[in-house]
């Protein structure tokens, strides 16, 4: 008890308010839009490998990159299942959920979705992935005001 008086005179604690972890206006869906691509890429890549030679060489190199382009999927799913947590968690308010009722829903299943890509090297499910997360990330612009197609030509082309 004595220690920690002692820290609080030395380093008093003063309350802090927020309303969310980081300052409005910097949330953007595009980190769980590259990562859910990644995760489809990593599929492609896999299903597009050849089976190794007998050699000892061969077959090494083919095990490392296969493992290699696991670990990036599974890695970009997670990212994906992450990026999205936070714009449930962090950005989207009430008043959103009632003008876009299945939001929960949308979410719950991209979510599900980023699982699935983890546990598996599956095309439709990596393509409904980054579905769901052009889904979400329409809704997140028009909550803006802004439509998708213009929030992706404005990213594009810097404008």
């Amino acid at each position: 008890m004595r220690i920690r008086s002692l820290t609080q005179r030395v380093w008093p604690v003063r309350p802090v308010l927020a309303h969310c972890d980081i300052p409005c206006g910097i949330y953007d869906p595009v980190s769980a839009k590259i990562a859910a691509q990644t995760v489809l890429k990593m599929v492609m890549r896999i299903e597009a490998m050849e089976q190794p030679g007998a050699g000892a060489q061969e077959q090494a190199a083919h095990a490392n990159t296969l493992s290699r382009y696991i670990t990036v999927k599974e890695e970009h799913a997670q990212l994906a299942k992450k990026e999205l947590d936070i714009l449930w968690h962090d950005y989207f308010r009430p008043d959103h959920l009632k003008e876009y009722p299945d939001l929960h829903t949308t979410f719950w299943n991209a979510a599900k979705l980023a699982g699935q890509n983890k546990q598996s090297v599956n095309r439709d499910s990596a393509q409904q992935l980054v579905d769901a997360v052009d889904s979400i990330a329409e809704t997140f612009w028009s909550t803006k005001g802004v439509t998708y197609s213009d929030a992706v030509s404005a990213a594009r082309f810097g404008t």
